[in-house]
């Protein structure tokens, strides 16, 4: 079950780069946008806008740079209020700029509740010496684990290019396929409205209703949300990775319910919420987890076989599956949205 890349409804992402002086933050973004070692970088960059066709989700990312001085702390305020997110830089080789991060910016950032994903860049990684050269994970996981606001953490280098791009990329992937919606972090499970929505996915995808798909359904599956097909060695693959983890994830007939949400589970824990967002979106869900208008069912009348299969349904995979908007009826008549 590859990834692919759900379209998102935005027109265009805004990201506010913040941090202290001297962290490297109108650096990073002039060797992002002219995709070259700066050699020349003002005190603060002009807005920079990265083209569609930067990234792969082909939506545009506007980059705005801000100075951390104490007289335009008004502006800076004014312009994070306005992301949709934030990078936060600090030096790799300057100790004190990451200690910043937790006694300053993340602190300054709830009390001006800016809601918004944020990416922690460690710049100027080439002057990092390797006295220095303790892991990114042990760097960050500690304030990782207090500031669960944190996306994901990045070390790069305007100087070498090292990961330069990425810094930019995960900021637009984190707003165009958010976490939030999807997966609740201190419980390490997926949240119940996105449960609920992949129940629904589950049951218009399970065309013979007999409680999991088989290998015509998850292809059929397959192809409707990424347009390719699996190959059978790689279906055997989809049911081993659940088989391993997941007990009840796969039966004599196929992928279980429970499979089916186990692996959207390991999507999101692996970072790929791009694959959970494209079948969420491709069956009518927007970024709120809600159906949008034309996706709602419309009430239809079943024969008394339908009818059947229906209360046999509800009874089997249980009434709160069926219970929003009226949905049962619609997934009985009808095994496309």
């Amino acid at each position: 079950m590859p990834g692919g890349s759900g379209s998102s409804s935005r027109t265009g992402v805004r990201v506010v780069v913040v941090g202290d002086r001297g962290t490297g933050k109108s650096s990073l973004i002039a060797a992002a946008a002219t995709e070259s070692v700066p050699e020349k970088v003002p005190p603060v960059h002009a807005p920079t806008r990265l083209p569609p066709d930067f990234y792969p989700d082909r939506v545009p990312v506007t980059i705005i740079d801000t100075s951390s001085s104490l007289e335009n702390k008004g502006k800076l305020n004014e312009e994070l209020k306005r992301a949709d997110a934030v990078v936060l830089t600090y030096a790799c080789n300057q100790q004190s700029t990451l200690s910043r991060l937790s006694s300053y910016w993340l602190p300054e950032l709830r009390r001006l509740e800016i809601k918004v994903p944020i990416i922690v860049a460690g710049c100027k990684l080439d002057l990092r010496g390797d006295h220095n050269a303790t892991s990114l994970e042990e760097v960050m996981g500690p304030i990782m684990q207090q500031f669960r606001e944190i996306e994901t953490c990045v070390e790069c280098s305007a100087t070498t290019m090292i990961q330069v791009p990425d810094v930019f990329y995960y900021a637009q992937k984190a707003v165009l396929h958010p976490t939030a919606p999807l997966f609740d972090h201190d419980e390490q499970t997926l949240k119940p409205r996105c449960v609920r929505a992949l129940k629904r996915i589950f049951i218009i995808c399970d065309h013979d209703m007999d409680g999991a798909l088989n290998d015509a359904e998850l292809n059929e599956f397959q192809v409707k949300c990424f347009n390719a097909p699996l190959q059978p060695a790689e279906i055997v693959g989809v049911k081993r990775v659940v088989q391993e983890k997941q007990h009840d994830g796969v039966n004599d007939l196929g992928l279980t319910l429970s499979g089916f949400l186990f692996l959207h589970a390991l999507f999101i824990e692996k970072g790929r919420l791009e694959t959970t967002w494209a079948v969420l979106r491709k069956f009518g869900y927007g970024d709120d987890l809600e159906l949008r208008d034309d996706f709602l069912p419309v009430p239809t009348k079943l024969s008394p076989d339908q009818d059947k299969n229906v209360e046999w349904w509800i009874k089997s995979m249980g009434e709160e599956y069926c219970s929003r908007k009226n949905e049962t009826l619609s997934f009985a008549a009808s095994p496309n949205p």
